[in-house]
């Protein structure tokens, strides 16, 4: 018993600790963006494919049954529903993404020309998915997944781009020499600050659900399987959604947990990878899982087996992907296959 109190009151003075060291602030716990998207009564209402209960593969089905004509049709009347249906082709997302958006009128800059926002839900804070390069001509694929503070509104935000979704794909891709496509996929809701939802995976258990689904609808347009780059809060997301999701790689970095013991326990045939340096703050958090708070082991301990990310020049919580970064130029060799340790 006086051991089960000492890890209680670890996990709550280490939620202090962190939320001081990093200047953020406790806030209103978050509602899951969950189910079909916006949009979805309407495009039932004329006997369409279900978005609730189809599988990727089979709105891929549906979508190479239509002409071209009526695909394009089909997003122009219903583009929130065409934007976020995994397994639609890929440039009609892109389009109906642009039709979503602008009706919406709070994101103007991802109408930016040369931009192609692959999902958008505007429930919520707002998420995104945005995807740089070729997705399906690109030989290599990777999608980001990130932690606390992110949402339509902030994963492209230019003060820390390291920290952001956008400028760990952006980095990724140009340390690939523009040789991998990378999706920056703010595609669940996200804990705000340092608090409850930080502390338990109830946000990562929706995300999970939301991630795995996403990757099939890679799997279902014929896009090579991803390596999957999950930061901080994102990495307990992964690693909930590791046992269904279609990943060649699953890299946990800066992680609190993935509610997982060691590599074996996420039951998945992806390599699995870690990194944390010792200036992360992360570190401060305990590893553990109490009454619903905490997130296990720490995927980076030798003892977790998984493969080792070196992190030389990296910096703090958000300097895995600065240029000029051992893990940076590990995270390239992985995401093109060229590493094996």
């Amino acid at each position: 018993m006086r051991r089960f109190r000492r890890t209680v009151a670890a996990v709550a003075v280490a939620l202090t600790v962190v939320g001081g060291s990093a200047g953020w602030v406790s806030a209103d716990s978050q509602t899951a963006v969950v189910g079909p998207p916006p949009g979805t009564a309407a495009w039932q209402q004329e006997g369409l494919i279900d978005p609730a209960t189809s599988t990727p593969h089979q709105v891929a089905a549906f979508f190479g049954g239509l002409s071209q004509e009526r695909q394009r049709e089909l997003a122009r009347r219903h583009p929130s529903v065409v934007g976020n249906l995994d397994g639609a082709p890929v440039g009609l997302r892109y389009a109906a993404n642009r039709r979503a958006l602008a009706a919406d009128g709070r994101f103007g800059r991802l109408l930016a020309p040369g931009r192609q926002i692959l999902a958008f839900d505007p429930r919520g804070r707002g998420q995104a998915a945005e995807v740089y390069g070729d997705l399906q001509r690109a030989p290599h694929v990777a999608v980001v997944v990130p932690g606390s503070d992110m949402d339509a509104a902030t994963y492209d935000r230019s003060k820390d781009p390291y920290g952001t979704p956008a400028g760990m794909a952006k980095s990724l891709r140009a340390a690939t020499n523009d040789r991998t496509a990378v999706v920056a996929w703010t595609g669940y809701t996200t804990p705000v600050g340092v608090g409850i939802d930080a502390a338990s995976g109830s946000l990562a258990e929706a995300g999970a659900g939301r991630l795995a689904r996403f990757a099939d609808g890679l799997d279902a347009v014929g896009v090579n399987d991803p390596a999957v780059f999950c930061h901080s809060y994102g990495s307990v997301v992964c690693g909930l959604a590791a046992p269904r999701l279609d990943a060649s790689d699953l890299v946990a970095l800066a992680s609190p947990g993935m509610h997982a013991d060691s590599a074996a326990q996420l039951r998945t045939r992806a390599r699995v990878w870690a990194a944390k340096d010792p200036s992360d703050w992360i570190g401060n958090v305990p590893n553990v899982r109490v009454l619903g708070l905490g997130h296990g082991a720490d995927p980076a301990a030798p003892a977790f087996g998984a493969r080792t990310v070196p992190t030389g020049a990296a910096h703090g919580h958000t300097g895995y992907f600065a240029p000029g970064t051992e893990s940076l130029r590990t995270f390239a060799a992985i995401a093109e296959h060229h590493t094996s340790s």
